[in-house]
């Protein structure tokens, strides 16, 4: 496969990498440097890749794999959580605030939650995968990502609630 036909397979799914990565290692930086390596190892495979069933799977699920080695690592004590990229004009400054406070909590609340919940929820809710994509990139039946997933939906909402209710996290 030459340079061009790799860049145009990989290249459509790069950001979903990068969200994946970011969503697991939390910090930009490592982020980044985690979807480099996932590109590199992909460009070392690029005579195989052409024979691989589904390429974009191929790569969330190697991106997965890098991201909890690392989380594993002792690399991993210094991640922090910086994001939230919401802005909408039309609101007032006040609802702007609120929205992005919430925003701030949804992201708080998603990285306490268990490894495997924190996954189905930034696929299917942030990425849009379909449960059966999910299944696949994450060797789970699709009726164990559908509980998976209201189990992680259920405990972002009771912690938003309880956070808005006392004002205090």
């Amino acid at each position: 496969m030459t340079q061009s036909e790799f860049l145009n397979v990989v290249m459509p799914f790069k950001d979903k990498l990068y969200r994946l990565a970011k969503r697991l290692l939390v910090s930009s930086e490592e982020a980044e440097d985690a979807t480099q390596e996932i590109l590199m190892k992909l460009w070392a495979k690029n005579n195989k890749i052409a024979s691989y069933k589904n390429v974009e799977a191929f790569a969330m699920t190697m991106t997965k794999n890098f991201c909890l080695d690392r989380l594993k690592s002792k690399q991993s004590g210094n991640l922090k959580l910086v994001h939230s990229n919401f802005t909408d004009d039309s609101t007032s400054l006040q609802r702007s605030l609120e929205v992005k406070d919430s925003l701030s909590w949804v992201e708080k609340i998603m990285e306490e939650l268990p490894q495997q919940q924190k996954m189905v929820l930034q696929l299917r809710d942030v990425e849009q995968y379909e449960f059966d994509e999910i299944a696949e990139l994450l060797e789970m039946k699709p009726t164990a990502i559908r509980v998976t997933l209201s189990r992680a939906r259920k405990t972002v909402r009771e912690k938003l609630l309880e956070r808005h209710r006392y004002g205090i996290g």
